[in-house]
């Protein structure tokens, strides 16, 4: 494992995330304690010493489970990082609560309580990083309410040595909404987390985000640097073509190759659900291996021909407003799949799960509200409600 810094700790370039740990029974909420648990020993006798995690992730029960976790080892063995959920709240006469109200474990309460209940439920002290969740042009009416003062709160913490690096994420939408931020609260922030891959490096200008944050000194923590397992699992023929070049790489190691690029990222998180990925995601990052000139030009043309897809990354946030429950993650990769010409799975929503359903939409927008990437969910289930009545019917099984 190498190291690089951010404020002068000295920091893995793998990170843990704890987004996408295995679960029991296909229930986000419901962590396999077990494997989870070896993931994060391999991490921790690998050299990896940044453990990412936030409230809402696996339903509230990451934070949970890996403050227990890493309670077998030395505090200072570590750097955790959480993250207020401002993007999910609303303001509320002498606080605020989660606007998808009625879901177990939401806050409801004062941005002091909700840190407080973090601390607790992570078994620590203090927080080795600490970060807004998705500062974005949705959430500034949370971070910047004169009334809630989040800012002043979290700056308050950090005096106190409650916070030892503060930062915050973004899923925003234009560059200038983190160049305005970080202004008008210069030198508060240590350092920014956002999305950042080779496709999205044109997709959604992280080009531009990556650019907006160095020009203000600070250093990038990358989040879905392989889009929520997208960019690991390739078209056949663009995968073909790296493999063609680099035999023994996957397509993931190619994607966290790319990041190793750029200078000014500090470390890329990994969401890992096994003990595979974790392993080779060790072996990627035991030392720098950027992507040479014809590598970079050959991930362009990749991107270049993915450019029409959904940007979904799989977070789930869109899953918990929606009145109808459907999978929303899951039946925009089948649309992508579709649209895109590898959609090899059999896909009839007369036998599917209703949750599969993209007809059983209600155009309700809830899930459009609370999407990182600003996807237009209504329109994409309506279209592929539509692809799906227009393709011939699938023969009947025997």
């Amino acid at each position: 494992m190498y190291y690089k810094e951010i404020a002068g700790v000295k920091v893995s370039a793998l990170g843990m995330g704890n987004m996408r740990l295995p679960t029991l029974d296909g229930k986000d909420d419901n962590i396999n304690r077990e494997k989870a648990q070896e993931i994060i020993d391999y991490a921790m006798s690998h050299g990896i010493n940044y453990f990412d995690t936030a409230y809402r992730y696996h339903g509230g029960q990451s934070e949970r489970f890996i403050g227990a976790a890493l309670k077998a080892y030395p505090r200072e063995s570590f750097y955790l990082a959480s993250k207020f959920p401002g993007h999910m709240m609303v303001k509320k006469e002498g606080g605020m609560v989660g606007f998808t109200s009625g879901l177990a474990g939401w806050p409801d309460n004062t941005v002091e309580g909700v840190f407080k209940e973090q601390l607790d439920k992570c078994q620590v002290d203090y927080f080795d990083f600490y970060l807004l969740h998705n500062m974005s042009e949705q959430s500034l009416t949370i971070y910047d309410d004169p009334d809630l003062k989040v800012v002043d709160f979290v700056k308050r913490m950090k005096a106190e040595g409650k916070i030892r690096h503060l930062g915050f994420s973004s899923h925003a939408s234009s560059a200038q909404t983190i160049d305005d931020f970080l202004t008008r609260h210069e030198g508060v922030f240590d350092f920014v987390q956002i999305q950042l891959n080779y496709l999205d490096w044109k997709l959604q200008d992280a080009k531009g985000k990556y650019e907006a944050i160095v020009k203000h000194g600070l250093k990038v923590v990358v989040m879905e640097g392989v889009r929520g397992g997208r960019l690991a699992n390739l078209p056949e023929e663009q995968l073909a073509k790296l493999q063609a070049l680099r035999p023994g790489d996957s397509a993931a190691r190619w994607a966290l190759r790319w990041l190793q690029n750029l200078p000014e990222v500090a470390v890329v998180l990994s969401g890992m659900t096994t003990l595979e990925q974790i392993t080779e995601n060790v072996e990627t990052f035991a030392a720098p291996n950027p992507l040479n000139e014809e590598e970079k030009a050959l991930l362009r043309e990749v991107a270049d021909s993915m450019l029409n897809w959904v940007p979904c990354t799989a977070c789930r946030y869109c899953t918990e407003g929606c009145p109808m429950e459907l999978e929303i993650p899951r039946i925009i990769a089948a649309y992508n799949g579709m649209k895109n010409g590898d959609f090899m799975a059999r896909y009839d929503p007369d036998t599917a799960d209703p949750s599969l359903d993209p007809r059983r939409c209600v155009g309700c927008g809830a899930c459009a509200s609370i999407c990182p990437q600003s996807i237009r969910i209504p329109e994409i289930l309506a279209e592929f409600a539509d692809m799906l009545t227009k393709r011939p019917p699938f023969p009947p099984r025997r």
